[in-house]
């Protein structure tokens, strides 16, 4: 699991250009069941095992990443950008990242801004502005950025990020914990799921573009169908900033479940149902009530005739930044709890939330 975390955590998946991480998936996953893609590149993974004929959940994770997209070359060599996904300005400048050029290659470069010694007083003064910045690789004009560099517009930025397991404290360090974790936790969940038998069928759903607006899933939920879903994601962790008595999203401290978001109001019979489920078998599990936010879950529980959804939150101190940090025991308990909630399910139980 660990390797796993460590090669999908390094992938580059910008929204819209997810296919390292479905790579990687398939790679982990070729032995869990059978695989299929749309022309999204949502990549489906019915398990081994499922008959039809039965209720369907449908586990669900995203493969993009928070990132950048080259909008134009200035004359001076550097690139201007946008965003792609929820960046906050001040966390963006002076880091580096990498840029995919014409041919297919991931090339290093920083993100730059005017230097203070050039500022006025007003620019210094001023909120940071992403219209502001550019992207240097190195080149010195416009003409070597494209023949040279073989920088192009419209190629995808990702934060250039390597994934760092520090063991003897169970904590990772590392770049698109959301949702990487989760698509990780997917897999963890079939396998501990493997040779079992259930009263379900199983389809996990690894959707696109969930950080542009939940695009993937709105495709998935209606190829997969289920009755049922588990919405695997990857959370922003509040116990750094939070009132204890208000923290209610910590590292070390188990998966996180919703009641509410922005955009969806959690199934409180299903809700309570893994909750207490936790509890019974001893889960660490953590509950929150998000004021703002979004998952999955809202395209999701809005499919078909309505779906009952939990979300499974994998806590990530410094999320939608270069770098998060997470704890691997949470992933662990995770992929538990998961794995007991689908082995307890049936149809009778699917029917009374």
């Amino acid at each position: 699991m660990l390797r796993l975390i460590q090669d999908i955590s390094n992938a580059n998946g910008a929204s819209g250009f997810e296919d390292e991480v479905l790579t990687v998936i398939r790679r982990y996953g070729e032995r869990l069941g059978e695989f299929s893609e749309d022309s999204l590149r949502n990549l489906f993974l019915r398990r081994a095992g499922n008959r039809g004929g039965r209720p369907v959940v449908q586990l669900d994770a995203h493969t993009d990443e928070v990132s950048f997209m080259v909008q134009a070359i200035k004359p001076n060599g550097t690139l201007v950008f946008i965003t792609l996904g929820g960046w906050v300005a001040n966390n963006i400048p002076a880091h580096r990242v990498r840029v995919r050029n014409a041919d297919g290659e991931y090339i290093p470069g920083v993100i730059a801004s005017k230097p203070p010694h050039f500022m006025t007083e007003a620019e210094r003064n001023a909120p940071v502005d992403v219209s502001n910045m550019v992207i240097d690789v190195g080149a010195t004009s416009k003409e070597e950025a494209i023949r040279d560099f073989k920088i192009r517009i419209g190629e995808p930025v990702v934060p250039d990020v390597a994934y760092e397991y520090i063991e003897n404290r169970g904590l990772m360090i590392g770049k698109a914990f959301d949702c990487r974790l989760g698509c990780a936790s997917i897999l963890g969940t079939l396998q501990a799921l493997k040779d079992k038998k259930l009263d379900v069928d199983v389809t996990a759903g690894f959707a696109v573009q969930e950080e542009v607006g939940t695009r993937g899933a709105c495709v998935t939920s209606r190829t997969i169908r289920p009755d049922i879903a588990i919405v695997f994601e990857g959370c922003p962790a509040d116990d750094t900033f939070t009132e204890e008595y208000l923290t209610q999203t910590a590292i070390r401290k188990g998966p996180m479940l919703r009641h509410i978001d922005a955009r969806m109001i959690t199934n409180p019979r299903y809700q309570r149902y893994v909750l207490d489920l936790g509890a019974k078998l001893g889960i660490p599990v953590q509950e929150s009530v998000r004021k703002g936010g979004s998952t999955n879950g809202a395209p999701i529980h809005l499919s078909n005739a309505g779906v009952p959804v939990v979300v499974v939150g994998l806590p990530v101190r410094y999320i939608h930044t270069h770098f998060g940090i997470a704890a691997f025991s949470d992933v662990e308990n995770a992929v538990k709890l998961a794995s007991a909630v689908i082995e307890s399910l049936n149809a009778d139980v699917i029917r009374s939330f």
